[in-house]
Order: C-alpha cells, then sequence, then structure tokens
C-alpha cells in the first residue's frame, strides 16, 4: 500500500543495453563531456533539419544506443539571473513523459553534471521520477497493469563511486515524495482522517520512527480543544472524526538539533458555516498537505537515518465539516495555553488545528536541545496572491529571524529546486489579532477571504505565536524558542494535477544532506 517508489539502477555505459532508451537531459548537446560523444553527432546531424532542436523535446532513432531510441529535453540557457535548479528538473520531467508515450519501459536518464548547478544529476533524477508518480487510488484500484509506470528508471553517472550514494539519497527523497503525495493528493474519503493514521502506522512498521495515535474524543477536546472545535460536526461522523498522529525519530549519536513539527492536515475543507460558495470547494482535499509533508519528512528520516538530530512531529488530521454541529463564528474558544480565542470565520480552521498541537510542541521544546518549532500548512490563498504558484513562504519569530533561519531554508531550498520566498512577522499582524472587546484576548480571524486581506498570509503566523503561547517565548524570555510558519498553499501542486512533496526537499537538504549538498 505504502511508498511505491520507482527502481532505480545507476550505470556509467550510455550504451547498456538493459535499456531500451536514452533520455538526455542538457543544456546543449555541443557541450556534453567527452564520455557522451556518442550522443553528440546524431543531435548535430538533426540541428540541420530541425531548428526547435533544444527548444522543444525531441525524439531521435539512433543506432547503438539502448532501444536505437534517443529523447532530447534540454534545460535551455541557465545562466540567466532568474534561471535556478527547476531547469534540470523540469526539462526531466517533460522528457521521461515523453520517452513513456515512445513505449520505453527502462529509459536510462542521462544529465551530466554542471560546472554551476553541481547536482543536476539528481535534480534531473527528482524531476523524472516526479513525472513517474503513480497516484494511490490508481495503484490501489488496479487500474494499470502494473503499480509502476517504469519497470526502472535508469541514471548515467560519470564515475562509479557516484552511482551508489546518488540511487540512495534519489529513492530515499522520493520514497518521502511518495507518500506526501499519497495523503496530500488522494481523496477525502480514501485519506479521511482514520485512514492517513492507518496508512502512516502501515509505513512506519518496523522502522525506527514512532508513531501514536490519538482518537479519542474526550483526550482531543481536553488536549486539543480548538482542534476539537473544528472537528466537532465532523465528530459524528465515525469515518470523519480526527486523528492526532505524533511521529518521534531519534538519530544515533549525541542530539545536536530537535527540529519540532506541526502539520495541517485537513482532510477536506467546507469552509465550515463561513461555506466555500461559488464553486470555490473544489479541490480542497488537497488541504491536508502541509500534514502530508511531516509524514514525508519522516519518511526521509527512516531512509537515511541521520545522526545527532531528533525530531518530533504531529500531524492534525481533521475535517473541516458543515452542518447542525458545527462550529461558527463568534464562539469563544479557551486554547491549550488557556488564551481566550474569538472564532472570527470557520474557514480560518487551519490555524485553530495546529495551534494547540504548537503550544504542545512549546511545552516540550522547554527541555529539548537547540529546538526549533515549525508549522507547515496550506494555509493562505493571499500566499499565491502575494508570491505566485510555486514558492513556499516562511517566516521567523524573532528568536529564528535572530539566527537568520528563513534565508538559510531559502538557500537549501534552492540548491535543490524546492524554492523558498521569505516573509517578515510584524507589529501589524500582532496587532490584527487582539481581542477587539474585553470577551476575548485574541481575534481568530476576520470575516473576508485572505486574499482580501492586507497581510492575509503573515498575520496567520502571529496568531499561531499568540494563541499557543509562544509569545512569551521571543527573543525578550528568559527561554527563546525559535519558530518559523511555512505557507505552502503555492507549493504543494496545482488541482488538478500532482502535489509536489514541498518543503520536504528544502528541509532534507538543510537538515539531512547538508555535508554533500550545501
Amino acid at each position: 500500500m505504502c511508498s511505491s517508489v520507482q527502481p532505480l539502477q545507476w550505470t556509467t555505459d550510455v550504451k547498456n543495453q538493459n535499456f531500451d532508451g536514452v533520455v538526455l537531459v542538457a543544456q546543449s548537446h555541443e557541450d556534453l563531456p567527452p564520455e557522451l560523444e556518442v550522443l553528440k553527432a546524431p543531435l548535430q546531424d538533426y540541428s540541420s533539419v530541425d531548428s526547435s532542436l533544444g527548444k522543444e523535446v525531441v525524439v531521435l532513432k539512433v543506432p547503438d544506443l539502448p532501444g536505437n531510441r534517443l529523447v532530447f529535453a534540454s534545460t535551455g540557457p541557465v545562466n540567466r539571473d532568474y534561471d535556478d535548479a527547476r531547469n534540470f528538473s523540469d526539462a526531466a520531467n517533460i522528457g521521461i513523459k515523453r520517452a513513456m508515450k515512445t513505449g520505453m519501459k527502462s529509459p536510462l536518464l542521462v544529465c551530466p553534471p554542471h560546472k554551476v548547478y553541481r547536482h543536476s544529476t539528481l535534480l534531473a533524477t527528482l524531476g523524472a521520477l516526479h513525472g513517474l508518480y503513480m497516484p494511490l487510488e490508481v495503484r490501489e484500484g488496479k487500474v494499470k497493469p502494473s503499480d509502476l509506470k517504469a519497470c526502472v528508471l535508469g541514471v548515467w553517472v560519470a564515475q562509479e563511486d557516484q552511482g551508489p550514494r546518488l540511487v540512495e539519497v534519489a529513492e530515499a527523497l522520493e520514497s518521502g515524495r511518495v507518500a506526501c503525495r499519497d495523503i496530500g493528493g488522494s481523496d477525502p474519503e480514501r485519506m479521511a482522517a482514520p485512514r492517513v493514521a492507518d496508512y502512516v502506522l502501515e509505513l512506519f512498521k518496523d522502522s525506527c520512527v514512532q508513531v501514536e495515535v490519538v482518537s479519542d474524543l474526550n483526550s482531543l477536546e481536553k488536549d486539543y480543544p480548538c482542534l476539537a472545535a473544528v472537528n466537532r460536526c465532523a465528530s459524528s461522523v465515525p469515518r470523519h472524526q480526527a486523528r492526532v498522529i505524533h511521529l518521534r525519530y531519534c538519530g544515533e549519536g549525541p542530539i545536536q538539533k530537535t527540529l519540532m513539527l506541526v502539520g495541517k492536515g485537513i482532510t477536506y475543507d467546507t469552509g465550515g458555516a463561513d461555506i466555500k460558495a461559488g464553486g470555490v470547494m473544489a479541490g480542497m482535499h488537497r488541504d491536508k498537505c502541509g500534514a502530508a509533508a511531516v509524514a514525508g519528512f519522516f519518511q526521509i528520516l527512516a531512509m537515511l537515518k541521520p545522526s545527532h538530530l531528533k525530531v518530533i512531529g504531529s500531524m492534525a488530521m481533521v475535517r473541516n465539516s458543515v452542518g447542525s454541529d458545527c462550529y461558527v463564528a463568534d464562539e469563544l474558544v479557551v486554547s491549550r495555553a488557556g488564551r481566550r480565542v474569538r472564532v472570527g470565520n470557520t474557514d480560518a480552521e487551519g490555524r485553530m488545528v495546529m495551534v494547540d498541537l504548537l503550544c504542545e510542541m512549546k511545552e516540550k521544546a522547554v527541555r529539548e536541545i537547540s529546538p526549533h518549532l515549525v508549522t507547515i500548512a496550506t494555509l493562505t490563498g493571499h500566499a499565491i496572491r502575494a508570491m505566485g504558484p510555486n514558492y513556499s513562504i516562511i517566516m521567523d519569530n524573532g528568536p529564528a529571524h535572530h539566527s537568520r533561519n528563513a534565508s538559510q531554508w531559502q538557500t537549501a531550498g534552492d540548491i535543490l529546486g524546492d524554492v523558498f520566498e521569505v516573509s517578515t512577522i510584524r507589529r501589524e499582524d500582532y496587532e490584527f489579532h487582539k481581542g477587539k472587546s474585553e470577551y476575548e484576548e485574541i481575534l481568530q480571524c476576520n470575516n473576508l477571504p485572505s486574499s482580501s486581506t492586507p497581510r492575509g498570509h503573515q498575520t496567520p503566523a502571529a496568531f499561531l505565536i499568540m494563541a499557543s503561547g509562544l509569545d512569551k517565548h521571543g527573543i525578550d524570555s528568559d527561554k527563546p524558542l525559535p519558530y518559523s510558519h511555512i505557507d505552502i498553499a503555492g507549493s504543494s501542486g496545482p488541482f488538478p494535477g500532482v502535489p509536489t512533496g514541498a518543503p520536504i526537499i528544502a528541509m532534507a537538504t538543510k537538515y539531512i544532506l547538508p555535508a554533500e549538498i550545501v
């Protein structure tokens, strides 16, 4: 059921007959290294009759190559101000899809190392793997003859000592993305909260990741009152009842860093009483991609087993249903931190389901070694309006900002094309969420869409800090706690389409692979 990853096989022989075609990803055929000279001549000949070479994906018949087939997908220029690592993964994605259309079952991906983008081969491999992902429902429904789109994906490497580690890292990263896509992309019944819990339990069975599932309604109401308010309506339908999934990984050796993750897992978002009207509800099963990213990152941890790192995660799996028992605007809810919160908009449920879990992480963090708290969520439409699609947005509280954390995440994301923009939490964001009367301390939200609200993606971070009690752990505190909020509304992927797995590649680059990647 879980994490069906496309098999990989490395080779140094571009003529290896174990494969049935070659997919070349490069800026230009003119710049190929001597080891790939066999690919250069046929492309030069082709360029004399087709000026589109380098602009479109082309397929050539080349005797002596595997399957007598060569697909060339150019990255285009990679030296302009605005080019980045995604040129390689995007080209590989397009190229592998074209290769599948030719009938290839065992394509050999060839992406020579680039002098600037040192990890171009890994980038291309990840891009190809994204194109070969098969959705969970398709796999489980036996819609296709196989659970895999290709029998094997070959990867060419220039030197033999590069092959094993490249395959190990690529398989681990893709395994995490598969878990993330499976949870985040599957429909609201297949990945209703109880079935997400089943999937996660199966995924980490017999692994180094510990899993605990909280399902008891009384426990949810006692420990996570804001989450329980959102769950109130769905709780009457057993298959939709909320689950809180706790994950834990502890690497070997003395712990040097503790990462504490909370993911938004809204299995379906109707908007609640403030219902998403006018046809904008479609696609809201993707509102669980933050929690999916937490699970995906733990899968990478389970595969690569980094030492000196401890990671604690919580997935808030809740359905925001509408009905006679749904929570409504004007309600007063007391958060786990003891803050009186006035509900302003039931469609701002994501911050509600995360805030008590964040408070719980805060309580643990004061006893951990070098803790850093992070919330990950498809939280606001404003994130897309502000930065456009494709970009995660990270914003730090004072202690995290003091260490330049957000810029470090942005740099890590640039390396393997899991890209970030940086925003800042300002005083206006805190002011926005202050209670407007003596009844409440904190206003959860206004009654406008985030995309129509000034600073619509920054203010929720201030709410999470205030309602969780993290505002007592700022730079002016005796126990400052670094905290970052990540909005992946834009980067989580298109609908219709396949989730991207953002931001777990950037997370792995920063926390698991720095010695060899950065």
